[in-house]
């Protein structure tokens, strides 16, 4: 029994704090009082008998004098009462004072008044007393010939669930709502009829869905959809029906309702995989997305393209529609974009990368043009990193790309930038004949960056690749215009002095008197503010002023690489010496302003060390130096993007093994027609997991011993001598979790009003309050309690049971419970995100919790494993990375939960070879996540996990 088949059709605010009354005040209320009084009186009831009161003598005070009012919100309210008010005596017998109540059920079920008789059918659905429904057969059939469609759907529902509970009060059923339905012309109610021949009687069913087969579309969507549901239920227990149906999903896929084209799709994908039928899905599943403006719903669609995608005949399929994926770009919402982009990467080939590259070229330009959101900058970056991706792909496009992506070097948002840079290194190292275009557009763009960060990485680029003597003079220029007038020191202080002003240094251009927007002329102290809010300082020494000498460290080897290159590309003696001592210049100038008072930070021993480094090998020019600069350097980098490129080989081959059958040659063959009947059934139901995932349970399939798994979530909540015992399954579904809680009477009395009393610690809500029992000696029930978990953190659930003991004077029992931990492993999946992600995260996260390292674990790799198995985390350290044994071991982990939080994880281990070879593993784990309660909980976790791994 699942906790979905306890259907919860009302739910009931109650007030927290609101006090109990007494029974003679509301019996009072309920003989006496107005409409009113009578009204919130038996609200009180209700809320009384719902929290495990009896009230038996308000029963009768009920049936005189509530019972025969005709005012609606009081038969509401009596519904809900008669619904949960106990109708049978301890020994199961059906109280007298119910044949009452069951003489006015059928005088509602005749009232003239057609809200009453709806209402009253479908709180007939919710009776389980055959004996309470058996008079009133004839007034519930008899409704079906009703004029109003809410009492008729309502009559359908009603016969439909006692014909299901209780075959032997309406055995014609199926016979009756078949007539009923040939002859019904409201949607609703022909919605409600066939859906009830589906699960009583398919045959009946499938007779009527003959006779109007070619009117389908002519349906409103609710009978659309229960007439998919049933085709596809009779297609998957006879293959041999496809053909009969298969037009009709067709045509389905062209309805006005975004719902049923959903539902059409994903049946005509399981009903058939020819590549028409997958190209007709398809397209359906794009317009959704494009035509639906939910992006839940779009995000739901995309996942099942994705799905499509993971099968190798249907990937031809979608190959040819990558360019109508594309116009899912149109979504502002970033999710959706970052998954469009990833399936448009996943299906491109050398048939359609061209016209992929065309529109993401397009796109890049668009957020340009862009008002600023705060995701404009993360989808330009998105669309870089496809770009680059392609261009990796196929070579071919790079030339296309790169003269588009260049713009960005110079753009403020750094990601984007950076994203620019490192494919622009991959690209100038792997295509050589881009190079000459790459540094014509580097040193156009060169003097327009304003980031220090990608000011270094242009340098290093320029001073790596430029190999033309023009190219290099080019570099020697834009470094002294982004420098400006040097000695850098002397020139400062005469600007400071008044000697030099700082806007006939930065430009020789005639003076502009400056104007407003307005059409105003600048005073002198608007000028200044200008200035302030446009730096007139050109960019480097910008940098230098502020304090930022790493990048002067960088300018430092692209200039001595330069200059080694320079003077073995030119003879003439004196031109060799004028470039190298201009280089050595610079280097020096940049070196006395490290060392005066004038930049907001001094020079640090690192970067004057790199510096004179650089000025020692320009004095010497040996031939080792110029080797190790202009040879070495290039060498490393074709070396990293050897090894990323192999790794990125070896995860498409991965993927691609996954994705691909592997035939055996001596493999039986299947033939469809030889299929047994029973075989085919055997497959998964796509509409019964559906049903299951929204009822709770995601999980398709258990463990390999689902009764295994199913044990160890079992939690003891009692002793086996306790009076009572119980234990506890836990079942956590995304945000619920659901204890169906086991709980047997061990004495041989008769255990009245046995209550389940729970409470939360934690980020947790318990839902509902378990009803009371009464349990007989020796028996034993099921009660379930629903708990709504709202983020990633340690939970405890604890309580009691409480009861009376029939015939016993003594005050109530009490039995103490365990308390139940919930894991938030069932909450953390591994993620992966790039190592610039990683550090941004770590550095915006401000909670942090370290662990030490407390093991008997004597091997690294085997500690970084264990830690990974018991927390659900992905190691983000290249496997060559920490591969080999040095005795120490540094490794970056990450995960994310389904409430979108973020954990990150630095594990840093050594092996104590001074204790001996047999030394367990020390070191920290450091923890960093945005909330509390996940940097806790996760450190708990892995201190849990390790004192597991020492017994």
């Amino acid at each position: 029994m699942t906790a979905a088949e306890n259907v919860c059709y009302t739910l009931i605010n109650v007030a927290s704090d609101s006090e109990p009354p007494s029974e003679v005040s509301l019996k009072a209320d309920l003989e006496k009082g107005e409409i009113k009084a009578k009204t919130e009186a038996l609200k009180k009831v209700i809320i009384m008998i719902l929290n495990g009161e009896k009230l038996p003598g308000l029963l009768m005070t009920i049936i005189r004098f509530v019972l025969p009012l005709q005012d609606h919100t009081i038969k509401k309210l009596l519904l809900v009462f008669w619904e949960i008010v106990p109708k049978t005596t301890p020994d199961g017998k059906l109280l007298q004072e119910m044949i009452l109540v069951c003489d006015a059920y059928r005088k509602d079920l005749q009232h003239p008044n057609e809200f009453i008789r709806g209402s009253t059918l479908r709180f007939l659905c919710k009776l389980k007393e055959s004996e309470l429904l058996e008079p009133l057969m004839p007034a519930i059939r008899a409704c079906l010939e009703h004029r109003h469609s809410y009492v008729r759907r309502n009559a359908v529902l009603a016969i439909y669930t006692i014909y299901r509970n209780f075959e032997h009060l309406i055995p014609d059923a199926p016979e009756l709502i078949h007539d009923f339905l040939v002859n019904e012309k409201d949607a609703s109610c022909k919605r409600n009829a066939f859906m009830m021949l589906i699960h009583a009687d398919q045959d009946r069913a499938l007779d009527y869905l003959s006779t109007c087969i070619d009117q389908v579309h002519t349906f409103g969507d609710i009978l659309q959809l229960v007439i998919v549901e049933l085709i596809y239920k009779v297609c998957h227990a006879n293959p041999s029906e496809r053909a009969r149906f298969i037009r009709c999903i067709y045509n389905l896929l062209q309805s006005s309702s975004p719902a049923v084209k959903y539902e059409a799709a994903g049946t005509l994908v399981t009903l058939s995989s020819a590549p028409t039928a997958i190209k007709a899905a398809a397209q359906c599943y794009i317009d959704l997305i494009i035509k639906e403006s939910d992006n839940n719903v779009k995000l739901i669609v995309l996942d099942r393209l994705i799905e499509l995608k993971e099968h190798p005949t249907h990937e031809r399929v979608l190959q040819d529609l990558v360019m109508d994926i594309l116009r899912v770009l149109s979504t502002p919402d970033l999710e959706v974009r970052k998954k469009t982009l990833q399936l448009a990467l996943d299906l491109v080939s050398s048939r359609n990368v061209e016209e992929l590259v065309i529109v993401l070229k397009k796109e890049v330009i668009k957020t340009n043009n862009v008002t600023e959101h705060e995701d404009t900058d993360k989808y330009r970056q998105l669309l870089v990193r496809t770009l680059h991706s392609c261009s990796v792909r196929f070579p071919d496009m790079a030339a296309n790309v790169i003269p588009v992506l260049m713009e960005f070097l110079s753009d403020t948002n750094e990601a984007a930038a950076a994203d620019v840079l490192e494919f622009v290194r991959e690209a100038i190292q792997r295509f050589d004949n881009l190079r000459p275009l790459i540094i014509e557009k580097m040193l156009e763009v060169f003097h327009a960056i304003r980031t220090v960060k990608i000011y270094r990485g242009a340098l290093w680029i320029l001073g790596e690749y430029c190999s033309t003597k023009e190219d290099i003079q080019s570099v020697m220029t834009e470094v002294r215009r982004s420098l400006g007038e040097i000695p850098i020191v002397e020139n400062e202080i005469k600007k400071e002095t008044g000697e030099v002003k700082p806007e006939d240094e930065v430009s020789a251009a005639p003076a502009q008197k400056l104007v407003t927007e307005m059409g105003t002329y600048v005073t002198q102290s608007e000028k200044h503010f200008a200035n302030t809010v446009y730096p007139s300082l050109p960019p480097l020494r910008g940098f230098l002023m502020d304090g930022d000498f790493y990048v002067a460290a960088s300018l430092a080897t692209t200039l001595t690489k330069v200059a080694l290159r320079y003077v073995a590309l030119v003879q003439d003696k004196k031109k060799q010496n004028s470039f190298v001592a201009e280089a050595m210049l610079i280097m020096v100038t940049v070196l006395h302003l490290g060392k005066c008072s004038l930049p907001k930070k001094p020079i640090t021993d690192d970067d004057v060390d790199r510096i004179s480094l650089c000025l020692k090998v320009l004095s010497e020019c040996s031939p080792l130096m110029n080797d190790i600069f202009n040879k070495e350097c290039r060498r490393s980098l074709s070396h990293m993007l050897a090894v990323r490129l192999e790794e990125e080989k070896l995860s498409q081959k991965k993927e691609s093994e996954k994705r691909n059958v592997t035939v055996q040659a001596d493999d039986p063959i299947s033939f469809m027609q030889l299929t047994a009947k029973n075989e085919m059934t055997s497959k998964e139901d796509q509409f019964q997991l559906s049903l299951l995932a929204a009822m709770g349970n995601t999980q398709r399939k258990e463990a390999a011993d689902p009764l295994a798994s199913k044990l160890n979530k079992v939690t003891q909540l009692t002793g086996f001598s306790d009076p009572v015992y119980a234990e506890a399954y836990v079942h956590v579904n995304q945000y619920d979790i659901v204890l169906d809680v086991l709980v047997v009477n061990q004495t041989s009395d008769t255990l009245q009003n046995c209550t389940l009393e729970l409470a939360t610690l934690g980020d947790l809500k318990l839902v509902e309050k378990p009803s009371p029992l009464t349990l007989a000696p020796h028996d034993f029930a099921n009660i379930k309690a629903n708990v709504k978990v709202a983020s990633t953190e340690n939970g405890i659930i604890f309580g009691n049971i409480v009861y009376d003991v029939s015939g016993a004077a003594s005050d109530r029992n009490c039995v103490v419970l365990s308390d139940i931990h919930i894991d938030i492993m069932d909450y953390i999946q591994p993620a992966s995100c790039t190592d610039a992600e990683f550090r941004q995260m770590w550095a915006e996260f401000e909670w942090e919790n370290k662990v030490t390292v407390n093991t008997n674990i004597t091997e690294l790799n085997e500690y970084l494993q264990h830690i990974l198995k018991s927390t659900n985390m992905k190691c983000l350290t290249p496997e060559k990375a920490l591969s080999g044994f040095c005795g120490f071991m540094a490794a970056n982990l990450y995960a994310r939960s389904i409430f979108g939080e973020d954990a990150l994880a630095n594990v840093s281990i050594e092996k104590p070879f001074h204790l001996g070879p047999d030394a367990p593993v020390n070191g920290h784990i450091r923890i960093r996540a945005k909330s509390q309660g996940m940097a806790l909980s996760l450190g708990d976790k892995i201190n849990l996990s390790q004192k597991k791994a020492n017994v």
